[in-house]
């Protein structure tokens, strides 16, 4: 990994880089893009955080968060948003046959659709396979491992896993070993769902304002309500905790 250029943000090291260098620079390893939900179970959650901390890519994909930090010290360069990186990654190494990807993804034909768009944006065959999962099959180890049976099969090199935060970046951290080819893991959230037009993107001034939470929470607020409104608000209380110079590091010795 040549990137090195870091910031702390509660109990994570966050890479601060613009998308262009992260695009030319992820080689070897693990992607995750934290978000203010992230950050929150981050504080609660040992095997979530244990799977971050063994992470070696951690793009900021929050606008919320960029600007609570844009006048400190650790002032965001860029939001990264996974939602765009996935894909851009790929048209990056279109002309690249050494760069091929494995797709697993939710419970719907998703992510086998995304497999034809990503596809047809490169042309060529850059997804060599992708599996939808039945509910709950990252806890069914039989399964799981019946997954990485196809994955190695395939012989990919780079491996999409969205399942929604904290199962992809569990699932990754635990399965990353089984994968002797693959060389880059991204935990990608609902960018199937995107890629493959099941779901719209907030409009562009949404994104820009850091409201793309309010237009989700819009379209699904009886799934989001809890996690957005409840969860995800404590944020505001661990930044303070911060900023003050009060915060811990939970899982800290």
């Amino acid at each position: 990994m040549k990137m090195n250029k870091s910031v702390q943000i509660l109990n994570i090291d966050i890479l601060n880089v613009e998308k262009g260098l992260a695009l030319k620079q992820l080689t070897k390893g693990v992607v995750f893009t934290p978000n203010v939900d992230h950050l929150v179970n981050l504080q609660k959650d040992l095997e979530f955080y244990e799977a971050y901390c063994n992470a070696e890519y951690k793009l900021l994909d929050s606008r919320v968060v960029y600007f609570f930090y844009y006048f400190t010290k650790n002032r965001i360069v860029e939001k990264i948003s996974g939602v765009d990186l996935f894909p851009e990654y790929c048209e990056c190494h279109a002309n690249d046959s050494t760069k091929t990807i494995f797709l697993l993804g939710g419970l719907d034909e998703a992510v086998h659709l995304a497999a034809k768009e990503i596809n047809n944006r490169v042309g060529r065959k850059m997804v060599v396979g992708s599996i939808s999962g039945r509910k709950g099959f990252e806890t069914d180890e039989s399964a799981c491992l019946e997954i990485v049976k196809a994955i190695n099969a395939s012989g990919a090199t780079i491996l999409a896993v969205g399942i929604g935060s904290p199962r992809q970046e569990k699932w990754i951290n635990k399965y990353r070993g089984m994968l002797p080819a693959v060389e880059l893991l991204f935990a990608v959230g609902g960018t199937f769902d995107i890629l493959s037009g099941k779901k719209k993107r907030a409009p562009v001034i949404f994104q820009f304002a850091g409201l793309e939470w309010l237009y989700r929470l819009s379209k699904e607020p009886r799934r989001l309500f809890s996690r957005y409104i409840i969860n995800d608000s404590t944020f505001v209380y661990y930044y303070l905790l911060e900023r003050f110079h009060m915060y811990k590091n939970p899982f800290s010795d």
